[in-house]
């Protein structure tokens, strides 16, 4: 029985991922309760169980006295003397006690506990094996819709993805594996209650972090993240090293590295723009594809002012703004972008003392032009 009952344990610790001791432990308590009531509810009843063996030895504790008061709970010191010359007064003496069966309701309150610290330990297992992955990446199976919510299945564990937290352009269809991100664990009495999302900046950085040796190696750090899930993502990325690209590290030789992450996003585009500790030169580059002429940041308003060419307006600004809005989150400014016309009939460059060295666009494309207006013609498609 003992044989079995080791086995029984060995299968537990691994398919539940309880420690064995925990199971054990579990066990004491529920034979101390039996046979405790067989004794009319003693307190000084002690069940040991050998870790090794699975073998249990059942004690009753007796504190040695010179008159009894107790007679379940204290021993004289001559009965003591009796079992070992070396007790002394005051001394705690085990009287084992042989029990060779117990009562069915005795027995059926053990298998309770036991069941019970098991679904205690196996919930508290759950928790803190997804609490440990929270802002990381998980796969998991979506099982079905629950109103608006996607129940997905993460293997030990089911998760749930609030309708806030999903790609409006992706189908989540039954039975499709999905890579999302752990956003919260929380316990419960009902085991953990798990929130994931596909819309978190942090799925795109994670999956970099994946993707990008160098990030992993802390050469290339991604410093923001700014997204509008399912459409665009703007990521700000340095170099500890100047020998390494960290743009051309995102990218991988041909795209391969920053493609990867585009197919597992469903085909959202993504821009990777340098990253400054110069204010001014971060909106710049977070404005990207735009050219810019001018950028007058305020560090302490968190506001700037940004000036760019007349036919660059609509290409800095976006479509629907979603340009300027991902630029303003990647950076944390409150942007606001005029035109050169604007800025230059309402005094800005007066004001700033700024002398242009171009007034047209054709002067401003001058030697580089064809590659530009192809660039230019690409973001904005």
């Amino acid at each position: 029985m003992n044989k079995e009952l080791l086995e029984a344990l060995t299968l537990l610790e691994k398919e539940k991922n309880i420690s064995r001791d925990v199971i054990m432990d579990a066990i004491e308590v529920s034979l101390t309760n039996a046979v405790s009531k067989n004794f009319d509810k003693a307190e000084n009843i002690r069940v040991e169980m050998d870790r090794e063996t699975g073998d249990y030895k059942i004690y009753r504790e007796k504190q040695v006295v010179e008159e009894i008061e107790n007679p379940g709970a204290e021993i004289t010191l001559d009965q003591a003397k009796a079992i070992s010359s070396a007790y002394q007064l005051g001394d705690v003496v085990r009287e084992p006690i042989e029990i060779k069966s117990f009562s069915r309701v005795a027995a059926q309150n053990a298998k309770n506990v036991i069941l019970q610290k098991l679904r205690e330990e196996e919930r508290k297992s759950v928790y803190e094996r997804y609490h440990s992955r929270e802002h990381q990446i998980i796969s998991g199976t979506i099982q079905r819709h629950i109103g608006k919510n996607i129940s997905i299945n993460l293997g030990s564990a089911d998760a749930i993805m609030p309708e806030n937290e999903q790609i409006k352009t992706e189908n989540y269809r039954p039975n499709e594996r999905i890579k999302v991100l752990v956003l919260e664990v929380k316990d419960t009495q009902r085991g953990p209650h798990i929130l994931v999302s596909r819309t978190h900046p942090d799925l795109v950085r994670r999956f970099f972090e994946a993707e990008v040796a160098e990030i992993k190696q802390g050469i290339v750090e991604i410093k923001a993240v700014a997204r509008e899930a399912g459409s665009r993502t703007k990521m700000a990325v340095a170099s500890y090293d100047e020998a390494v690209d960290p743009i051309g590290a995102c990218v991988g030789l041909n795209g391969t590295r920053v493609n990867a992450v585009v197919d597992e996003l469903g085909g959202e585009k993504i821009d990777l723009i340098h990253w400054s500790d110069n204010s001014a030169e971060l909106i710049e580059n977070a404005l990207s594809p735009a050219k810019v002429i001018v950028v007058l940041a305020d560090d302490e308003e968190k506001e700037a002012l940004v000036i760019v060419p007349d036919f660059q307006l609509s290409l800095a600004i976006g479509r629907s703004g979603q340009n300027a809005r991902l630029a303003a989150k990647l950076t944390g400014y409150k942007i606001d972008i005029k035109s050169e016309t604007e800025a230059r009939e309402s005094g800005i460059f007066d004001e700033i003392g700024y002398i242009d060295d171009y007034t047209n666009e054709e002067a401003y494309t001058e030697g580089y032009e064809e590659e530009y207006v192809e660039e230019t013609e690409e973001a904005q498609a």
